[in-house]
């Protein structure tokens, strides 16, 4: 039996099928944005747009409407470190206006013993909140019971 594939041809095929390949490949991150879960009150416009900052830096925001009391109690967020809002990704709680990139950088390097970031309060130049000039503010780490750590400086826009 003979049979019209020949080595060129096998390697054209070959060649071709990698480069298809390599034209269709995306980084995963591009494919799928980060779900993480808003719970927000429903008249407030600076979660809105802090939402607006997650959906446009790789996240995909699944908002939930209601009081804050409730869910700051089932997450066990204490009374000094909470915000306006707070968003879960997995077993991760991000509380308040904390800029995307830093929650990347969270849920990449994934610090033993932390529970999640937060921005306790509203500060004035935080994602969402945006105000001018640039108002320096810091991010923190938390654990179960509470206790902080600097995560992150930002002193300019």
């Amino acid at each position: 039996m003979h049979s019209d594939l020949t080595r060129r041809r096998l390697l054209g095929i070959l060649a071709g099928s990698v480069a298809a390949a390599a034209a269709s490949w995306r980084p995963l991150a591009a494919q799928a944005p980060t779900p993480i879960d808003v719970y927000k009150d429903p008249s407030c416009g600076c979660c809105t747009a802090w939402v607006a900052h997650m959906n446009a830096n790789g996240f995909k925001a699944i908002v939930h409407e209601g009081p804050m009391d409730p869910i700051h109690t089932k997450y066990k967020i204490l009374p000094a470190l909470q915000s306006c809002h707070t968003g879960v990704i997995g077993n991760h709680v991000i509380e308040g206006h904390v800029p995307a990139a830093d929650v990347k950088r969270f849920l990449r390097e994934k610090p033993a013993g932390i529970v999640g970031l937060t921005i306790p309060g509203m500060p004035a130049s935080a994602p969402g909140m945006d105000a001018k000039p640039f108002q320096p503010y810091t991010v923190l780490s938390f654990d179960a019971q509470g206790k902080t750590t600097v995560f992150a400086k930002h002193d300019k826009a």
